[in-house]
């Protein structure tokens, strides 16, 4: 025999067995993996409350973006499978691991009825009716605040935001947005939370006025240890991770400068700010000590969102801050959204990649850093 074919087909030989190997290798590691993933991510959890010295020094705040669990406007058709009821079963334990829990409510609480809103262009124009029972899928899975200010809290008119007020109620969720309900108060152990919501459009608390805005920070921060806020703000789209520190239009709207609205209620006492609206992550900065997360993109949106690429990213944060509301930790917990809007785990870590990414490039001057792993810490 050719000893050079010979050599040839010994190396073919090898290359066939290896690839055989390691196409067996991940399909044994994707068994368990999706399974342990998980389980990984809440032992997180754990492992941060150990690395607290002192755990009664600090206070654990758990955020995410926007959330729609559902609409049955026009129809019954996006509502999720099962009545919804194990729409929020991955997080639910990491969400529940907060002293306090927010998210941002994109839509109304309404069985029927409610008054459709209107859109200059109505092929980009949708109106979110959750029904209200969902409310209880939000407090089981541990959700204590919720944040009203955004484009979709007026979808079904003025009887849309009665019946979400008095639904969240009932439910025992706190929440803050609204002009007739601008903030919110959540106690937990002798401990005041106050939430503060901002938005560009009707029916919301201004993101432009930023005096107003400072005067309800200071007021608010009077009553309460700790103040939080929450602004839906920025441009939309797949293109709009980037914070450019200037008013940004979306659809000839201006939706405001996040990045001077963030220092702003900062300096006026807020400890906090989380942004949602881009539907995409952004980046976080230190300011003053102060934690900001300019964007947690779409954390639970089914059946009407776009949810392709970085769309799809739903991360959960969660901030540890000492009793002067400064930062001191906190970690990214990588999900995703399958099945046309289920969060559940990404082992690919692509939104601690994204906001990893985008951070370093809009605040190279901030001192916080994002680990490959997705915890965060301070230079």
């Amino acid at each position: 025999m050719n000893l050079s074919f010979q050599k040839n087909t010994d190396a073919l030989l090898l290359v066939v067995i290896f690839s055989l190997l390691a196409i067996g290798c991940g399909k044994n590691d994707n068994k368990t993996d999706d399974k342990n993933s998980l389980k990984n991510e809440k032992e997180k959890v754990k492992d941060n409350e150990k690395e607290v010295k002192d755990p009664d020094s600090l206070y654990s705040v758990v955020m995410v973006g926007d959330m729609m669990l559902g609409t049955n406007y026009p129809s019954e058709s996006s509502l999720p499978p099962n009545d919804g009821k194990d729409i929020l079963n991955d997080p639910a334990e990491i969400l529940s691991s907060g002293d306090v829990t927010i998210g941002n409510l994109e839509g109304t609480l309404l069985d029927k009825g409610g008054t459709p809103k209107q859109c200059g262009d109505p092929s980009n124009c949708v109106a979110f009716r959750m029904p209200e029972h969902y409310a209880g899928y939000v407090k089981d899975a541990g959700f204590d605040m919720m944040n009203l200010a955004n484009n979709h809290s007026g979808d079904m008119g003025d009887i849309g935001r009665k019946s979400t007020q008095s639904t969240l109620k009932e439910y025992g969720l706190k929440f803050a947005g609204h002009l007739s309900c601008s903030t919110a108060v959540f106690e937990k152990d002798g401990v005041k939370f106050g939430l503060v919501g901002f938005a560009p459009n009707n029916g919301t608390v201004s993101i432009h006025d930023l005096k107003n805005a400072a005067r309800i920070v200071k007021e608010l921060k009077q009553q309460c240890n700790i103040v939080i806020i929450a602004f839906h703000g920025g441009a939309e789209g797949s293109g709009a991770t980037r914070v450019p520190r200037r008013n940004e239009l979306y659809l000839g709207e201006n939706r405001g400068d996040v990045y001077e609205f963030s220092h702003a209620v900062i300096d006026a006492g807020a400890d906090i700010v989380f942004g949602h609206g881009p539907h995409v992550p952004r980046g976080v900065e230190l300011y003053k000590g102060k934690f900001i997360a300019y964007s947690l993109g779409n954390f639970c949106t089914y059946g009407k969102f776009g949810l392709s690429g970085n769309l799809g990213l739903a991360p959960i944060l969660k901030l540890y801050i000492d009793k002067k509301g400064d930062f001191k930790m906190g970690r990214i917990f990588p999900f995703k959204q399958v099945r046309r809007g289920f969060p559940v785990y990404d082992d690919s870590f692509s939104a601690v990649e994204l906001m990893r990414e985008v951070s370093k490039k809009d605040f190279p001057e901030s001192r916080v850093e994002i680990e490959e792993d997705g915890k965060i810490i301070i230079k």
